[in-house]
Order: structure tokens, then sequence, then C-alpha cells
């Protein structure tokens, strides 16, 4: 048996060299790291993900800068606690058919494909065009017009994010521009409003999830709110109309002119 072994200077000389060899190694292994980041070796390669997620970020930002100048966060707040307490409350039923497609999807695409519909008879002055409004319509559409104002004002007066809607052609003209606007969306890009053109942040997402009933009413609110004044827009006028509903985001080209 070798005496050295029980040698407790040796032990403790043996032990001194290990960490001294490991110190080293940590040394080298920290400027070699210090080395490749200085020189963009580890440097993270973005993924098509990152990218798509940069320019997510980047129109959140200016959908919120937009926002901001429009509603402060207290009147944001209040408007989200209304809604989520209304969602709350709320009963859930039976989804009966879809209301969000997939883009691109077969089902996506043959939507697209599908024939206009006939907008004759949506657009036709009803007989009782000149009645006077329902106050009960009118409490449903300000209820729902809530959402509504964080982009287009709570009084129609516009912003950075919605085009207004007091005093609007658009909103008073024909009553199928502003049901397949909620039921599709509007397409972001260069939209003309009368008359004067607007370039929004991001476009109008649809309200699809809206029955028949809220639709025609947020529809008949606004159309007979900020000084506006037009005919009522009935729940079968949407009803005629959600066969849209899936399609994609209307363009400008689509609507009609008042």
């Amino acid at each position: 048996m070798d005496p050295t072994r029980d040698n407790p200077l040796i032990r403790i000389k043996a032990f001194i060299d290990g960490l001294g060899i490991f110190t080293l190694f940590a040394v080298i292994l920290l400027l070699i790291l210090g080395v490749g980041a200085l020189f963009g070796w580890f440097a993270k390669t973005d993924t098509p993900d990152d990218a798509a997620g940069d320019i997510r970020y980047e129109i959140k930002a200016e959908i919120d800068a937009a926002q901001a100048t429009v509603l402060t966060e207290q009147q944001i707040a209040a408007v989200v606690g209304d809604v989520a307490g209304k969602l709350a409350a709320s009963k859930p039923v039976a989804i009966e058919k879809p209301e969000q497609i997939v883009p691109g999807s077969d089902t996506a695409n043959q939507l697209a494909d599908a024939p206009a519909v006939d907008l004759t008879a949506i657009d036709t002055p009803a007989e009782d065009a000149d009645a006077p409004i329902d106050p009960a319509v009118m409490e449903i559409g300000k209820a729902q017009f809530m959402v509504c104002g964080a982009c287009h004002g709570q009084n129609g007066e516009g912003g950075a994010a919605g085009p207004p809607l007091a005093g609007s052609k658009l909103v008073s003209g024909p009553i199928s521009n502003l049901i397949l606007i909620q039921l599709r969306g509007l397409k972001r890009g260069p939209v003309e409003i009368d008359g004067v053109a607007y370039n929004f942040p991001a476009g109008m997402a649809p309200m699809s999830y809206q029955t028949d009933e809220q639709v025609a009413g947020v529809l008949t609110y606004v159309r007979n709110s900020f000084g506006n004044k037009a005919s009522a827009v009935k729940p079968e006028q949407v009803e005629a109309l959600r066969g849209e509903v899936g399609k994609p985001q209307v363009a400008a080209e689509e609507l009609i002119q008042p």
C-alpha cells in the first residue's frame, strides 16, 4: 500500500489543484461566452412566429395609443367592467352554428365564393320608415354601443381608432352597409367615409356574436343618435344577411355609396 495516500498534506494539495483546475475552466468558459456575446455568436435567430409576433405587438401599440387619445383608463375600465358583468350574468346557450371560420379553410373558401345576397329588399325604404323609434330598441342599442364607443367615441364623435358616426351619411344611408360591417367587420386599410379618407391602424372586428335583435338595436341606435335621424333596422333584415358571417372582412369598395 502506498503510504503517501494517507499523507494529509498530499490530500490538501490534490484538493487545491482540483479547485484551481475547476476555477480555470470556469474562467475560460466565461471568456468564451463574453466574446461570443460581443461578436453575436449566440444571437437568437428569429422564427416566422417571432416576426409575426413583432407585427402584432406593433399593431397593438398603435391601437393602444390611438385609443388613449379617445378614452381615459377610467372610462375603459368602466366599460370593461360593465361588459364583463353582463357576460358573467348571461346564461350560456348551445351554439347551433359556428360564428368563427378559420381563414383559408374549405369552409372559408366556400363562403368567399358564395354568390352575394340581393340587398334590394333590405335597402328598399319600408312603408313605416318614418314611424317613431321604439324606446326599448334604443335601450338595447345603447347597451351594445358601449363597446363600439371605445373606438367611435361614446358620443359618436370618432377618434384615432374609428370614424365619426355623428352626422354620417354612411350611418343614415343603406342599411345593408351597416349590417355587413357589423357581421363581417371592416377590412384594415384606407377607406373613404363621407368624403374623408381614413387609414386606421386596425380594421373593425366582426360583431357577429350579437343576436339579430342586438345588431338591429345598436344600428338603430346609431342611426337615431348623435344628431342622426333614419329608419330603424329590423331583426329580420339582419337575419337575411346571417349567411355573410365568416366571410372575409368587408372591403371599402363593397359598400354601397350613400
